[in-house]
């Protein structure tokens, strides 16, 4: 069972996801917060395993709740919530804010329905937190927006092997398991394996931190080569 939070300021927004996602027998909504200080709160209460957050919310925005969540998570050791950011928009500025401060994905609030649970499920599985094409779409905004600051520095790059380099230069481009098991003649779990390992030496909590992490190092440039 797959325990969800809804974080949403409209009281019709929260009850249509729940009602969508109490719909499938494996997934269970044991909280519903009208904003960001509220979700925070439930999230320490309610112990779930994802929260679906929007963007805007009064008292507490969902990115400054994300990155109070992820912070308690990280003070108290414990893995904490993964986070999907729920939005009206499009990718927009908002959006990679929360990504950097621990979401593990985004959907748009218009997504179908089947869409929805299986973006929970996969989120909770830890596996592809952000789709190919979304994970594409990252690097276009990177490639289109100037840096303004020096890159900072990738702590646990040296650790990396130079094959756990090779797939994290793959995973940042949008490349998805299967693509990368296929360019290199390995198996997916193989991929999957090494995917958990860069994770691990980067302290990444999931993938879309790790493409974050790979594009602000300046370990991979748009159009650029390793």
């Amino acid at each position: 069972m797959i325990r969800i939070v809804i974080a949403d300021d409209h009281a019709m927004v929260r009850a249509g996801f729940a009602a969508l996602l109490e719909a499938h027998p494996d997934l269970e909504v044991v909280g519903q917060a009208q904003d960001g200080e509220e979700c925070v709160r439930m999230a320490a209460d309610c112990a779930p395993d994802i929260v679906l957050m929007d963007v805007r919310m009064p008292m507490m925005d969902g990115i400054e709740a994300t990155r109070t969540i992820v912070a308690d998570s990280r003070a108290a050791s414990a893995t904490g919530p993964r986070i999907i950011m729920l939005t009206t928009f499009d990718i927009d500025d908002y959006v990679f804010d929360a990504i950097r401060a621990g979401a593990s994905g985004f959907l748009l609030k218009d997504a179908p329905p089947d869409e929805l649970a299986e973006a929970v499920r996969v989120v909770a599985s830890g596996e592809g937190l952000l789709a190919p094409s979304v994970t594409k779409r990252v690097i276009e905004h990177f490639a289109a927006t100037p840096r303004t600051s020096p890159a900072p520095t990738l702590s646990g790059l040296p650790e990396l092997t130079d094959r756990e380099r090779e797939i994290l230069v793959l995973v940042a481009r949008g490349e998805s398991n299967s693509e990368i098991a296929a360019s290199l003649f390995i198996a997916v779990q193989t991929v999957k394996t090494h995917v958990s390992r860069i994770l691990y030496k980067l302290d990444a909590r999931d993938r879309a931190q790790a493409v974050i992490a790979a594009y602000e190092s300046g370990l991979v440039v748009p159009g650029g080569q390793l």
